[in-house]
């Protein structure tokens, strides 16, 4: 088990900055994913961790050691890349003892490491291919279990399941899980994928531009999320957000956009200021027109068996997305009343920083 500390972690290259004054603390046997859209540092976070990237200033400790200056093969750790890196003159296995034979280990030693592994990962069958002979999941073991022979005191992922079409990715992440569980070792996982932030962190940091947007348990990211950024990237689809000025009558306080209006308690406003509330796709629900918040048209809807997306617009919103459980026929075009979920409405301010995260009416 392994503890990994990162202190305001700084990355430039020449003139340009990418990592800005991060703080992460990986706790021992946690599974940790950096999450966040193309290009916000996460790959370069964990090369950085890895040792394969060297910081501009900052701090990094692996056990309590400090390890800023230590090359990567003396940490002790072992990455797992998107595109495998495997040896493809090399039998599943050579691959596997690659390492352990490059430090001179004893070949009963090797053999057992290999084939522990190799049962571990269900891939006892295909030690003696090479990896052109198998399938891009079977590719994707070979590689967790060449660094799983190496016993290494944590396993850094880079967006390992990004090559794989979508149901092997889903049967990998169920791997991956039980994997953690088996082994119980300290793991970061990068991914721009949050449904597979989602389903396999202990904890997720979510990184906007180099910066920590925010770090915690992935329902606390979900129910409460910190900023308008954090909202719309975790969820899929994503929350809709809707600008909205505050009205004053008979001392209370509405939320108004349209025919939208929700009323507000507990809180400092003023008439006519401006926010922003926010509101997931399962919390708009479909209702009478006497219960109804908004009347939207369908532009498009996703039947899915088990549930329905409608794509909608009003005369105040482009695009409003409902979830809703279960069959719904509803033509493009038609309108449907929606009412919204009082008890799961966030506000943010005009500065996107959410204010609340549960209007109750």
């Amino acid at each position: 088990m392994t503890e990994i500390v990162l202190k305001d972690i700084f990355k430039s290259y020449d003139q340009t900055e990418v990592i800005h004054g991060v703080d992460l603390k990986v706790e021992s046997g946690k599974f940790l994913v950096l999450v966040g859209p193309s290009g916000c540092g996460k790959s370069t976070l964990l090369r950085i961790i890895a040792g394969l990237e060297r910081i501009t200033s900052g701090d990094i400790f692996i056990d309590g050691q400090e390890v800023s200056n230590i090359p990567a093969s003396e940490r002790g750790l072992a990455m797992v890349f998107q595109s495998y890196a495997l040896y493809p003159h090399m039998s599943v296995y050579k691959n596997m003892a690659f390492a352990l034979e490059n430090l001179k280990m004893e070949k009963s030693i090797i053999d057992e490491k290999v084939r522990n592994a190799a049962k571990l990962l269900q891939i006892e069958g295909y030690l003696e291919r090479k990896p052109k002979a198998l399938s891009g999941g079977q590719r994707q073991r070979v590689a967790i279990g060449r660094a799983i022979v190496r016993d290494p005191k944590a396993f850094l992922f880079d967006e390992p399941l990004s090559n794989l079409d979508a149901e092997l990715r889903v049967t990998m992440r169920k791997e991956l899980s039980a994997l953690h569980e088996k082994i119980g070792g300290t793991m970061i996982y990068v991914t721009h994928d949050q449904v597979e932030a989602m389903t396999l962190a202990d904890q997720i940091v979510v990184l906007n531009e180099g910066y920590v947007a925010q770090s915690g348990v992935p329902l606390e990211l979900y129910n409460n999320p910190n900023d308008m950024f954090v909202a719309g990237f975790i969820g899929s689809p994503k929350m809709n957000f809707i600008k909205v000025q505050v009205n004053k009558k008979n001392d209370n306080f509405f939320l108004k956009s349209g025919s939208l209006n929700v009323q507000v308690s507990d809180l400092s406003l003023e008439s006519n200021d401006s926010f922003s509330i926010g509101s997931r796709p399962e919390h708009i629900l479909i209702c009478k027109k006497e219960e109804s918040d908004i009347v939207a048209r369908v532009d498009y809807s996703e039947q899915l068996g088990n549930e329905t997306y409608f794509y909608c617009s009003t005369d105040k919103m482009k695009q409003l997305i409902v979830h809703q459980a279960g069959q719904y026929k509803v033509s493009k075009g038609e309108n449907i009343y929606l009412r919204f979920d009082r008890e799961n409405i966030h506000l943010f301010g005009t500065d996107e920083k959410v204010i609340l995260n549960k209007i109750i009416k």
